[in-house]
């Protein structure tokens, strides 16, 4: 499993991505679809979520990694961790709703 964190305060360990998914609120699956789709999906699931709560996001586009780090540095949320497997096309990434 490859792990790009992007928060330094978030070590890549399999233990911190537990600790994520058991804070998960609510999952878009998204695999399968290309730019722009994943980033509108995103968009639309974050909307229907608390301040503070936990979107994960699972993508195939190759793009949605860039795609989701710009989204997410661009509207405040927080993006904790970006998750690929090498047997996998699917990445997972970690959306923290920003605070208002």
């Amino acid at each position: 499993m490859m792990v790009n964190t992007t928060n330094p305060s978030n070590p890549s360990n399999p233990a911190n991505l537990d600790a994520l998914e058991s804070a998960v609120a609510a999952t878009e699956d998204a695999t399968g679809l290309h730019c722009p789709m994943p980033i509108l999906r995103t968009k639309k699931a974050l909307a229907k979520l608390e301040a503070g709560q936990l979107l994960k996001v699972l993508t195939t586009d190759k793009a949605a990694r860039m795609d989701l780090t710009v989204f997410c540095q661009q509207t405040g949320h927080v993006l904790h961790a970006q998750t690929s497997q090498a047997d996998s096309d699917i990445s997972v990434h970690y959306i923290q709703k920003r605070q208002p």
